[in-house]
């Protein structure tokens, strides 16, 4: 096992890892940029490093910063968390090439799997169900486009082909619309990811995000932790997670799973994997697969009893799964909220001084938050200050517990999204459950209409 871990990441992931750190008896090295000098993990960390300004550019995305720290500290691992450089092939790379362990996949396999057309093909000769589509990038010729387009068949949705986080995708209704759109999501995808390449699928029409969560370690044994629900969201962005999903049918369900599970076994994968999926017609449509840790890992840890940040580090220490497929047992539901520091309804960010602060407890109640009384808000990053995780034996048991938890909790001085979260546990398509992902923005839009 590792001695010491540097984590290159910040916000509530960075505690995340530093807490499952700290039960492994390793010690942890926490780099920040200068607007998080004071942040709750860097305070509790073994060891700090100032790798440079608030910009991510000049400090979480400075590979050489992030390597120096780790060698001047001596620490033996890195892990990325999620976002800045988690699914980066030359950040994990430059890692293993000066001495360290990354705490992820191999850089091959990012790579392969990080070009989401390769990760599409990939799949697919591994036997899972993609959505229509072309298996290539999308010909700059424009009577191709429109060829393979008219193939297809309308609506479509071009996306970007090292896209991620919701953006570098862009659907289109009519083939008058279509060219201007391909210019338009290569011109987003170069600013975005520095690769303009794009490809077509079909755009199905009221499907649901369903996700995989899979384990995998260097001796080709891996096991799946079931599946979320992913599918309340805006702009591609996850509002409300849950798990299991519910209104899914069992035999598919798991036939899909044990397919993810061997897809990591015949590639040699090495970590943890979420294979993504949207879910239309019965059917389920391998969409892409993320090769680091998922923000709403918290649900399928509260109804597998499992660290999943832990077994990510034992795996990349060299050990075998602690156990198999048969071990892993499933109980009760869980479901996530996601508190970002923005309005509730127009979503524009909402930085600064948490003025008072109080978070909820009580019965199957988990708070991942590195926020606290006085915390400055940067408006430098992400929007997300924590999640609030509710466990119950029942579904109805799961929605009840985090509707009580955010009438307890206790954030002023910005505002936050705890509003849009109290009103979607009421909602009826909500409560019924299997809404779709477009569900969300339409509810949003008829609000907005209605103002």
């Amino acid at each position: 096992m590792f001695e010491k871990i540097l984590i290159a990441n910040r916000g509530e992931v960075a505690l995340r890892i530093q807490r499952a750190c700290r039960e492994l008896g390793i010690k942890t090295v926490v780099v920040h940029s200068e607007a998080d000098r004071d942040a709750k993990y860097v305070k509790l960390a073994d060891e700090s490093v100032c790798i440079g300004p608030p910009p991510s550019a000049s400090s979480y995305l400075n590979i050489p910063a992030i390597i120096s720290a780790a060698e001047v500290t001596d620490a033996e691992a890195i892990h990325p968390g999620w976002g800045f450089l988690a699914e980066n092939a030359d950040f994990a790379e430059r890692v293993e090439q000066s001495g360290f362990v990354f705490i992820g996949p191999k850089a091959e396999t990012i790579r392969l799997l990080g070009d989401k057309v390769s990760a599409k093909n990939t799949m697919k000769k591994a036997g899972l169900p993609v959505v229509p589509g072309i298996d290539e990038a999308l010909p700059e010729e424009a009577n191709a486009v429109m060829k393979i387009a008219r193939s297809i068949g309308y609506p479509v949705i071009i996306k970007a082909a090292g896209g991620g986080g919701g953006r570098g995708m862009r659907v289109v209704h009519t083939e008058a619309a279509l060219l201007t759109a391909v210019q338009m999501t290569r011109a987003e995808a170069q600013a975005a990811f520095g690769n303009p390449t794009v490809y077509l699928e079909k755009y199905l029409e009221n499907p649901r995000h369903i996700e995989f969560q899979v384990l995998a370690d260097k001796f080709r044994n891996a096991i799946h932790l079931g599946e979320r629900d992913c599918s309340m969201q805006r702009r591609h962005q996850k509002v409300i997670e849950e798990a299991p999903a519910v209104h899914l049918n069992q035999r598919s369900r798991f036939r899909i799973a044990e397919r993810c599970a061997d897809a990591c076994r015949k590639l040699g994968y090495e970590g943890a994997a979420t294979f993504e999926f949207l879910h239309g017609n019965g059917e389920f449509y391998f969409i892409e697969i993320n090769t680091r840790l998922q923000v709403e890992h918290p649900v399928t840890e509260m109804i597998t009893g499992l660290d999943i940040v832990q077994l990510q580090i034992r795996i990349a220490a060299g050990e075998k799964l602690p156990l198999k497929q048969r071990d892993v047992a499933f109980r009760g539901h869980a479901i996530e909220c996601r508190i970002n520091a923005e309005d509730p309804y127009k979503f524009t960010p909402s930085p600064g001084r948490i003025t008072s602060y109080h978070m909820p407890g009580g019965p199957g109640i988990r708070v991942d938050s590195h926020a606290y009384n006085g915390y400055f808000v940067p408006p430098h990053y992400d929007s997300l200050l924590g999640k609030i995780i509710a466990y119950g034996d029942t579904r109805e048991q799961a929605i009840a517990r985090p509707d009580i938890a955010l009438s307890e909790t206790v954030i002023e001085g910005i505002k936050t999204n705890i509003p849009l979260h109290q009103e979607l546990l009421h909602d009826v398509a909500f409560l019924r459950g299997g809404a779709s992902i477009h569900y969300l923005e339409e509810k949003l839009a008829k609000m907005a209409r209605e103002e």
